[in-house]
């Protein structure tokens, strides 16, 4: 049976969830190598060093791992000699990959898709709600005691624009219909066969994002960063916007010129931003970005809620069953390394 180290916090409920796979798994976790969690769902920890001996530990159960439960640190790289299945707790993960160079070694990597598709649509709809019905304004009301009836805008019969046909665009596609928006998908491959394909009004080719910003009332960006995304919002892109658009990147802070986004926010060019994401994480003390009263700031949080760990081990659980089983081919979710998601 192969042996499973899981490389970074993980309740004890879902390792005992992998331990039930099969009880002749040898499960590798040792939460004392592990740095202690600040939240749920918390796969990084607060800053730890290993000392000599736990180093010594750490690599020794790496050279047992036959499958990884979330990416290893670079530098522990060359001590997983016999991985050939990584699980990651993330989606946008194509990068890391590639700078750790595990396609180099043929390791299939499968991601977390689909788990951070509802909770990201959900931010996505929370910063529009508040920007576009005025919950700055209510809030100054409130503070002066003031009660003056105003008539303000709607959501509904907007246009949004999404960056992306995926998962994290099917999540917005669903709420922008139930608030009766109108919503077009920009995608590497329009033709391609979705489930979810009904949730757009239209689906268009990268070549056409200009023509479709020109309609935008809200520009999501949903995309993977990858060598074809990277800088693709950039500043003829953001000068198509309609004026006064509100902008949301829940993706990765490369696709987006950021001094650009910048530029436009201080026009009012862009009305208003929500940024997951940044090109520098986190976000440098002195970026204006910080201080912008057009702009909301999520530390790169948005994506996660307490049900994440509970939703990626069943994605993991039911991989393991088909790897197993002899079926590798059957297992969901796995990265394609030539295109990087």
């Amino acid at each position: 049976m192969p042996s499973i180290m899981i490389t970074s916090p993980l309740e004890p409920e879902h390792v005992a969830r992998i331990r039930a796979v099969d009880a002749s798994l040898e499960v590798l976790y040792e939460p004392n190598l592990l740095p202690a969690t600040r939240y749920t769902a918390d796969h990084k920890g607060v800053a730890f060093t290993r000392d000599a001996a736990q180093t010594a530990a750490w690599r020794a159960l790496l050279g047992k791992a036959d499958i990884l439960f979330d990416l290893p640190a670079a530098e522990d790289v060359p001590f997983a000699t016999r991985a050939s299945w990584v699980q990651t707790t993330s989606t946008g993960v194509g990068q890391t990959v590639a700078k750790l160079g595990l396609d180099q070694r043929g390791i299939l990597v499968t991601t977390a898709r689909g788990v951070h598709a509802r909770p990201l649509a959900e931010f996505v709809f929370m910063a529009l709600l508040a920007h576009i019905r005025g919950l700055d304004h209510l809030r100054a009301e409130q503070r002066a005691h003031r009660w003056e009836r105003y008539c303000g805008p709607e959501i509904a019969n907007r246009t949004m624009v999404i960056l992306g046909a995926g998962d994290l665009a099917r999540g917005c596609g669903r709420l922008a219909q139930a608030f009766d928006m109108r919503c077009i998908a920009v995608a590497r491959d329009p033709a391609r066969t979705r489930a979810h394909n009904g949730l757009f009004n239209e689906i268009l080719p990268v070549a056409q994002l200009h023509d479709a910003l020109s309609q935008a009332d809200a520009f999501v960006v949903t995309a993977p960063h990858t060598p074809q995304t990277e800088g693709l919002v950039s500043t003829a892109a953001l000068a198509a916007l309609k004026p006064g658009a509100a902008f949301v990147n829940i993706a990765r802070g490369n696709i987006v010129d950021e001094p650009a986004l910048i530029a436009a926010l201080r026009s009012g060019h862009i009305g208003f931003a929500a940024l997951d994401v940044a090109t520098v994480e986190p976000l440098p003390p002195d970026n204006p970005l910080w201080d912008m009263p057009n702009v909301l700031i999520s530390p790169h949080s948005a994506s996660t809620v307490q049900a994440e760990n509970s939703r990626i081990t069943d994605i993991f659980c039911e991989n393991l069953r088909c790897w197993l089983d002899g079926r590798p081919e059957a297992m969901i979710n796995r990265l394609d390394p030539a295109l990087m998601y």
